[in-house]
């Protein structure tokens, strides 16, 4: 699991089924330094799915990969990254 800052929202015109009424955010994943503050983010941009309702500049839990999928068991939908949960409040010990 990765922390990750939403920086856009995802709208599709055309969508896989499972994917009708989803809400698809874009994300970047932070390293440590960049969580402090030192450096800037440098990573590239994910598509995350989000139940959850962040909105721009949330800080969120992401799952990837086979993990994404498993919120959503028996049912299979084609998610490659979950949010998976909204942090309120990110403390970095020095």
């Amino acid at each position: 699991m990765r922390i990750a800052k939403i920086v856009g929202t995802v709208t599709l015109s055309r969508c896989h089924d499972t994917f009708v009424g989803a809400s698809l955010r874009l994300a970047v994943p932070m390293t440590l330094p960049e969580l402090r503050g030192e450096t800037q983010p440098a990573a590239d941009e994910i598509v995350v799915w989000d139940d959850l309702g962040a909105g721009l500049g949330s800080m969120i839990a992401v799952s990837e990969g086979g993990e994404a999928a498993q919120p959503f068991r028996p049912k299979d939908k084609p998610v490659d990254a979950y949010a998976a949960a909204i942090f309120d409040d990110l403390r970095l010990d020095p």
